[in-house]
């Protein structure tokens, strides 16, 4: 049902606009889109990959062409996790392993300007260079400013017009190449305070940054300028390829926008005397590390708030070395964007063992429930769970309960009693897997697929632990597995006017067993941190068989899609609609419609899409979504966001992930996808450079 309330001014857009406010009012979108602008990674503050672009509709999808392509070769390869950033007449974005930033016209895709950092050993070191997901924009005394966090974790603060960093901005960096101004080594700005650097007692090394004994921080997402602050979260080792436990907590810094001079540092572990330190039960908070923030961020500028969602404990799959429920992993914290200090925080999984860190940003939108207007935050995570929180409280829309959850059998592991599920949304995908995800096409169908669920130990609970390598159950199942639900190779998109989020899922389970860590040979020099844990990830412990493949004369047993986009109405709480991800290949679509225990039986489907993740983006008039064609061809789908189906299909030249973005450049719409080796524009014939006087 749509949400019928009257769209209302931004108070920023409104005052551009000479408007009065006369009391403040919830707003339809937050700001970033005006003028047909893409300014923030996820087009607005809130996130929620909307453009108010409407040029291209229903009615002329099937004329949308390729504009350009951008071939980044030259820059050593793609990045295929970015999202291009639209602002004045200009393209920015970045690419490469190196994360170099560059300004394309986006009329023709042609370059006007490129910045890259010079070459360290942090830089060498870090495990994230190619997952550069973009630039933050901010205007700053009225002039464009870009914003970069680079893989060796330095901030730079760039002329939008020309790519080269401010004059007056920031501190030397004392390294050859580097220049020497417009720039923050924030390695030095992290460590510093933290007990084992101090007692470390050795000289810092701007070109080594943190000892590796000690830990690693690196950063994949951009900041966020919030009000005048920029705001950087980081990332840190995966926690899956860790077989040690020391490692530097992953805290939250900030910058002023107009000087480069540091703000203020939250810690994501909290210290003796800051709040949630009685969650570490014992000394883990001095020197375990992680609860990185590597997904990106939103704001809501009106309450002066960002909102940050972070990662577990180093490490994944064991805890034993932390126990307790470990604030603030695996969270979302709403902090005062110009102090620092935490207005809210919710944590979605007490002592994380299960690498279900959280892997996208939050998507903020306004929504009438039960006829109270809430400023509401929406969290999808791995564990296909969509969470539905109030943004200025932190308190859950709807009832959210702890429901116990299995305990584990490995030696020294503590988890947690509980785990909390919200009792509205209803999941986007199967948690666990029950006698509900059956197929259940006919009476006899269900009942054969009970048997085989049933004979072959099939059904798994949500938060079911990890075993050890010599369990006789074998290794256990997990479903969602850290690689189901949604993440952060795909993208969620939502109609803020509508208060309706369009979610990407895809419904995998692994198999998770632990080994001795230093047995294990995941282990290296180039590891982080000295002292081995108890347990650690077993590499090849999955095995074969178990949920994912278990089939009933050649159909799979659990209900699709495999892949799938799920649309919430979320002023009721309420899904509604669910469609495949793509198309599944033409022959196994074929073989359920041909399969002899289906003839002649109504309502089954033949298309249970992809497994894999799809990038989005919502207009006034559709949901663009990327896919494959039942061929194999990559693909845009138009969609119609009332009732998921499919009313339109544009072929693009190669598979995109995450970075899709839509804007209005010289009267014309725009639509940017990230390709493995580039960059493509699509839009209408007469955005074409070669229309001339067409633009």
């Amino acid at each position: 049902m749509m949400n019928h309330r009257v769209w209302r001014l931004s108070p920023y857009l409104a005052l551009a606009l000479g408007v009065l406010i006369s009391a403040p009012a919830l707003f339809a979108q937050g700001p970033g889109t005006e003028n047909g602008h893409w300014s923030y990674l996820g087009g607005d503050a809130w996130h929620t990959r909307y453009t108010p672009s409407d040029e291209i509709t229903f009615d002329n999808f099937d004329e949308v062409t390729e504009l350009w392509r951008f071939n980044a070769a030259s820059f050593g390869g793609s990045t295929p996790r970015a999202t291009p950033t639209y602002v004045n007449g200009m393209m920015i974005t970045v690419t490469g392993d190196r994360r170099h930033v560059i300004a394309l016209d986006p009329e023709t895709g042609e370059m006007i300007w490129s910045f890259t950092e010079p070459k360290t050993h942090r830089y060498e070191y870090s495990m994230r260079k190619g997952y550069g997901k973009g630039i933050s924009y901010a205007e700053i005394d009225g002039r464009g400013v870009v914003f970069i966090s680079t893989p060796a974790f330095f901030l730079w603060a760039l002329d939008a017009d020309t790519g080269q960093p401010l004059e007056n901005w920031g501190e030397p960096i004392p390294l050859d190449g580097f220049s020497q101004t417009g720039g923050v080594d924030m390695v030095a700005d992290l460590i510093d305070g933290w007990g084992p650097w101090e007692r470390h007692n050795s000289e810092y090394d701007p070109d080594e940054g943190i000892p590796l004994e000690l830990g690693y921080i690196t950063a994949s997402s951009p900041p966020i300028v919030v009000n005048g602050t920029v705001v950087v979260n980081n990332s840190a080792e995966q926690g899956y390829n860790q077989t040690r436990i020391e490692n530097v907590p992953g805290d939250i810094l900030a910058y002023d926008a107009r000087t480069g001079e540091q703000k203020w540092k939250f810690h994501v572990i909290p210290r003796p005397g800051e709040f949630g330190h009685e969650t570490w039960e014992n000394d883990a908070w001095a020197w375990t590390g992680d609860v990185s923030s590597w997904a990106p961020m939103s704001a809501d500028p009106e309450l002066g708030l960002v909102y940050i969602v972070t990662n577990g404990v180093t490490i994944d799959y064991y805890g034993g070395h932390h126990p307790g429920d470990n604030l603030f992993s695996t969270s979302v914290i709403a902090l005062d964007a110009d102090t620092g200090e935490r207005r809210w925080h919710y944590q979605f999984v007490h002592h994380d063992i299960w690498n279900y860190d959280t892997p996208a940003p939050p998507v903020l939108m306004d929504v009438t429930v039960d006829g109270r207007e809430v400023k509401g935050l929406f969290q999808a995570t791995k564990q296909a769970i969509l969470y539905a929180l109030d943004r200025e409280t932190g308190e859950p829309i709807w009832p959210i309960e702890e429901r116990p959850v299995p305990q584990s059998r490995v030696p020294g592991e503590q988890l947690a009693a509980t785990q909390p599920f919200p009792t509205k949304p209803p999941p986007f995908d199967l948690l666990g897997r029950q006698p509900e995800h059956l197929i259940d096409y006919t009476p006899e169908i269900y009942e054969r697929a009970m048997q085989i669920a049933q004979d072959n130990n099939l059904f798994v609970p949500m938060y079911n632990p990890p075993t050890t390598v010599d369990d006789p159950a074998g290794p256990a199942w997990l479903c969602p597995s850290d690689g189901g639900g949604t993440n952060i190779t795909g993208n969620q998109a939502a109609d803020p006017l509508a208060g309706v989020m369009f979610v990407t899922s895809s419904s995998r389970c692994a198999r998770h067993a632990v080994m001795a860590a230093n047995d294990s040979p995941l282990d290296s020099p180039e590891q982080t941190g000295v002292t081995y844990s108890a347990w650690s990830n077993a590499v090849g412990g999955g095995g074969g068989g178990g949920p994912s493949s278990a089939t009933l004369d050649g159909l799979e047993i659990w209900k699709g899609p495999v892949g799938r986009i799920v649309a919430y109405d979320l002023n009721t709480g309420d899904i509604k609609w669910v469609i495949p991800h793509g198309d599944a290949p033409q022959e196994d679509q074929d073989f359920i419609q041909n399969h002899p225990l289906l003839q002649g039986v109504p309502n089954v489907m033949s298309n249970r899409g992809r497994s894999g993740l799809a990038t989005m983006v919502a207009t006034p008039n559709l949901l663009f979504v990327s896919g494959q064609a039942a061929d194999g061809q990559p693909m845009i789908f138009a969609v119609d966001k009332e009732t998921g189906a499919r009313v339109g299909e544009l072929e693009i030249p190669g598979i995109t992930r995450y970075g899709m973005s839509s804007w209005t450049h010289d009267g014309h719409q725009y639509i940017i996808v990230q390709l493995q080796d580039g960059l493509a524009a699509f839009g209408l014939p007469a955005a074409m450079p070669a229309a001339g006087d067409a633009h």
